[in-house]
């Protein structure tokens, strides 16, 4: 095992200001604010719904008063949060660098650093694209290239590492690694998709042993594992479909007791250049797919003996990267491949219906090199958290709105610019009143590089 001085560790606190910019310290939660961890991709119910409450719904015209930024390296990951430790997963140069801070003050407690040679085929960032995942005293990492590591929460000390890639022999595919593992009880899930198989491997989360490993049919995708209960019985639905000739993938169905698999569901666009993304939507013992790529989604309905009846499939949410939101017999979900078509779309989960769509568009104005400009803007592919009874979104260009979004409409209460980046597309964090946002790309309106920023939404006492 490689030794944690090899992997660059730097146990040593030092202080905010060597890394961390502050701002503004937040204000106190109210008493009665419900708050919670944010401990991996897609929030502590991994649907990107939070239950947190008593946030900032009115914003000053500035926006939201910045707590701290951290200047950041390539990547397309959120961080992770427990208790009074926030881990984020980035590159800086030819290193990926994993960085533990204080989520609240900023205060700096750790840095990993390790080499990288990923190269994206597509000339998007080379950073990483999975977000880490923290369990207990343990935080787990999934580089771009396959590495999979366990780290100590409070040292940043190596505790097991594995190159999944290399000993599965996994291809780069079209953007690398970008499926976040999955914590199950004692077990780390972890959708491989290793050509001939196993498609997905369950890991003891202590040790890196390989406890059960399953599938042979479909490569990874972009969409990370779903725990979820169906029938009374704890499920692990993986999506899988990237890289493939012919182009293969859907969902599956696993046991975590033993790696059986139930069912599988073929559902993956037929471009060979198109990928499987986002993640399921399980309301129920109802599921939802979804794909771009000219795909649709698909309702699926499972039965007391575990096998499929379809309900229902339609284009109207065709989801790329952003996972739909259930809410009350509706899903909301961006659908879209690109920029130009790119909605926010209701259908009812029932029926397939579409009720509405919107493209929400507005003219900006800035100042660029001392002159005033105006441009043409909008959310476009988006990603929506739903929260203390709204919808919070994050648009590709750097905006942040409250929606109220139900069956009759879309309705903005608020909206503000954060910066002038595109590639804006992680899915905010919350937690504990705060919200993080990753600023992936270069802002050249206001010459900011990119950051991991922190925000007080808390409403006040």
């Amino acid at each position: 095992m490689q030794s944690a001085a090899s992997l660059g560790v730097v146990n040593a606190r030092s202080k905010p200001e060597a890394k961390v910019r502050l701002h503004n310290p937040p204000k106190p939660l109210a008493a009665e604010a419900t708050t919670h961890d944010w401990a991996s991709f897609l929030g502590p119910t991994h649907d990107a719904v939070s239950s947190e409450t008593h946030l900032l719904k009115e914003w000053p015209a500035e926006g939201p008063e910045l707590v701290w930024e951290l200047p950041s390296g390539t990547g397309y990951a959120a961080p992770a949060i427990s208790g009074e430790r926030l881990v984020f997963f980035h590159r800086v140069d030819d290193q990926a660098t994993i960085d533990c801070l204080h989520p609240e003050t900023g205060q700096h407690y750790w840095s990993v650093t390790y080499p990288t040679k990923y190269r994206d085929r597509y000339n998007y960032n080379d950073g990483p694209r999975a977000s880490p995942v923290i369990d207990g005293d343990c935080v787990y990492t999934y580089s771009a290239e396959g590495r999979l590591h366990c780290f100590d929460l409070q040292t940043g000390k190596e505790r097991w590492k594995k190159h999944l890639s290399e000993k599965y022999k996994v291809s780069q595919g079209f953007f690398g690694v970008g499926a976040t593992p999955l914590i199950e009880g004692e077990l780390l899930i972890v959708a491989v998709g290793a050509p001939g198989g196993p498609e997905v491997i369950a890991l003891n989360k202590q040790t890196g042993d390989l406890v059960w490993q399953v599938g042979d049919e479909w490569g990874p995708s972009y969409a990370s594992p779903l725990p979820t209960t169906l029938h009374g019985q704890r499920r692990i639905l993986v999506m899988g479909g990237g890289e493939s000739r012919p182009a293969t993938g859907g969902l599956i169905s696993i046991d975590p007791e033993d790696g059986k698999i139930d069912f599988r569901f073929p559902w993956r666009p037929t471009s060979i250049e198109s990928v499987n993304a986002s993640c399921p939507v399980v309301v129920d013992n109802q599921i939802f797919i979804s794909a771009s790529y000219n795909k649709g989604g698909v309702l699926l309905e499972v039965q007391p003996d575990f096998s499929l009846r379809q309900v229902w499939t339609g284009k109207a949410l065709s989801t790329h990267f952003n996972t739909a939101i259930a809410k009350d017999g509706y899903l909301y979900g961006f659908s879209g491949r690109n920029e130009p078509d790119a909605w926010l779309v209701c259908v009812e989960m029932e029926s397939g219906k579409e009720m509405w769509r919107e493209q929400k568009m507005w003219n900006e104005t800035f100042t660029y090199q001392g002159q005033e400009r105006s441009r043409r803007s909008g959310i476009l592919r988006g990603n929506l958290l739903r929260v203390d009874g709204q919808f919070l979104c994050l648009g590709e260009r750097g905006d942040l709105l409250w929606l109220d979004l139900t069956p009759d409409g879309y309705r903005e209460l608020a909206r503000t610019k954060m910066f002038f980046a595109r590639q804006t597309w992680c899915l905010p964090v919350i937690s504990r009143g705060l919200i993080y946002i990753c600023q992936n790309e270069n802002d050249p309106i206001n010459e900011t590089k990119p950051r991991l920023l922190c925000y007080d939404f808390r409403a006040g006492q």
